[in-house]
């Protein structure tokens, strides 16, 4: 989406609502930018880092849009005049990998003191975190954080009249501004919000404190902002949210996440469908029934299990039990027998003992995962779980870690090749890192397939003979 900035009388008064506000203050960033640009006979340059989640990598992609509309020049160079951050804050590990490079920023800063830097997104939601940056990192420009992503011009251009360091935060919000400028990293496939925020409270998770509660966008605006990506050459979109089983409450119009896909299927030109991310506890009979009659529906379901002891998923407040989540996905495998399960586990809970821990390797082996996504507990301020009892030894945790990773691994060997001298349809996604005459494609239960093939097919639904399986890939042959 680009605007037209040329009408904006950015002399007059400042608009009240949204997005007009956001365009005025777009309109005289671009002012400035020309005038800099003049200045030192150059582009202005920006580069935007991502950390974390797809919900992020979309977010990150508004930003880059009001930058590029605003007349900036996009670069993947952290010494640009405009470098922002948008940030993670899910384990403590994604939190010390911003403080690192913000001492590398420190660095490019000292040589070019014009040099603006931005910090948003979940990590800035955390009143300690703005703190230690307001005091050891001083040299930062502009803090904001999830909930006005939308106001980066403004705040970018307050910054810009004054000296000091620009703090913008929202505690939480009702308010959804989607009609943003958006540089797609795809030309081909795309995320797409139906929602916002999250209301589960899970006891490690820090998600709700720094997203806020659950927003639904309306159906008509998700309907018509695909049908525009459609319009320009989009495909397969991905629909986001941190629980989509959750669309559609609070909405004026009763409408379900499963009759959501419904809709969207019929949208002309759109070839597939993808979501992440549904929770156990509240997955319906509706959704697998649509998923299970769906020719667009993609043959792939995230289910994070977290842990297999409901015990422990008890104290996780993750309201399922081992049980509950072992009928779901049998439940999920009977009616779409093709479909591919992935997950998320979590190993060194506090409390976790060694049943528990052997709970997890159960339903790992009854599931059989094509493959998991495993990490070690993150001690999260402000949640519940970071003042519990019984914290885990870090050398427990690690011999329990790497046990399930052997588990996981033996698993997904076993799986792989199941498919082979299949044709199947695949999604030709770019040219191959490795090889230039290989492209790289998705099926539809996401799993990676390499080919040869040209340029041209990127894009387009191709037909291809799986010949042989490299264990997380194969490796396939294009059919007339």
């Amino acid at each position: 989406m680009q605007y037209d900035l040329s009408n904006i009388d950015i002399n007059g008064l400042v608009p009240d609502t949204e997005p007009d506000r956001q365009k005025y203050f777009m309109a005289k960033l671009k002012e400035y930018v020309s005038m800099r640009e003049k200045e030192l006979n150059r582009k202005l340059t920006m580069c935007v880092v991502t950390f974390g989640c797809q919900m992020n990598a979309r977010d990150s992609e508004k930003l880059a849009g009001i930058l590029l509309q605003a007349g900036f020049v996009e670069t993947d160079k952290e010494d640009s005049d405009f470098v922002i951050y948008n940030t993670c804050t899910v384990r403590d590990n994604a939190n010390q990998r911003v403080y690192g490079r913000l001492g590398y920023l420190k660095g490019l800063k000292k040589k070019n003191p014009n040099m603006i830097i931005a910090l948003c997104g979940c990590m800035m939601q955390e009143p300690h975190v703005v703190e230690k940056i307001k005091t050891t990192y001083r040299f930062v420009d502009i803090i904001f954080g999830t909930h006005n992503i939308y106001k980066l011009a403004e705040i970018l251009y307050t910054r810009l009249q004054s000296d000091r360091m620009i703090i913008d935060i929202l505690k939480d919000t009702d308010n959804i501004v989607e009609d943003l400028p958006s540089e797609r990293k795809f030309s081909f496939k795309q995320g797409v919000n139906i929602m916002f925020g999250c209301n589960n409270f899970c006891s490690y998770c820090i998600v709700p404190y720094v997203r806020g509660r659950e927003r639904s966008r309306a159906v008509q605006d998700i309907i018509n902002e695909i049908k525009a990506l459609v319009a320009d050459g989009v495909v397969e979109v991905m629909l986001l949210g941190q629980n989509v089983n959750s669309y559609g409450r609070g909405l004026s119009e009763e409408i379900t996440f499963a009759q959501l896909l419904t809709e969207i299927e019929k949208i002309e030109g759109l070839e597939r469908i993808r979501f992440m991310t549904p929770h156990p506890k509240d997955l319906s009979d509706e959704l697998i029934d649509v998923m299970s009659k769906s020719k667009k529906i993609c043959r792939h379901i995230h289910l994070p299990l977290q842990s297999g002891s409901s015990r422990i998923l008890k104290l996780m407040n993750r309201h399922y039990t081992k049980e509950h989540y072992l009928e779901l996905v049998k439940k999920i495998k009977e009616r779409i027998p093709d479909v591919s399960v992935t997950t998320d586990i979590i190993v060194g809970f506090p409390g976790e003992t060694e049943e528990d821990f052997l709970d997890t390797i159960d339903v790992c082996k009854q599931v059989e995962y094509d493959s998991a996504y495993t990490f070690i507990y993150s001690k999260r301020t402000g949640t519940p779980a970071a003042v519990m009892e019984n914290q885990v030894s870090p050398e427990v945790v690690k011999d329990r870690f790497d046990r399930l990773l052997a588990v996981i691994s033996e698993i997904s060997a076993k799986n792989s090749g199941r498919d082979v001298g299949r044709v199947m349809d695949v999604m030709v996604e770019e040219v191959n890192d490795h090889s230039p005459n290989l492209m790289t494609g998705r099926l539809s239960n996401n799993i990676l397939v390499h080919f040869e093939g040209c340029r041209e097919m990127i894009g387009k639904v191709v037909k291809v003979s799986l010949e042989e399986s490299k264990g997380f890939y194969y490796l396939g042959k294009i059919v007339d």
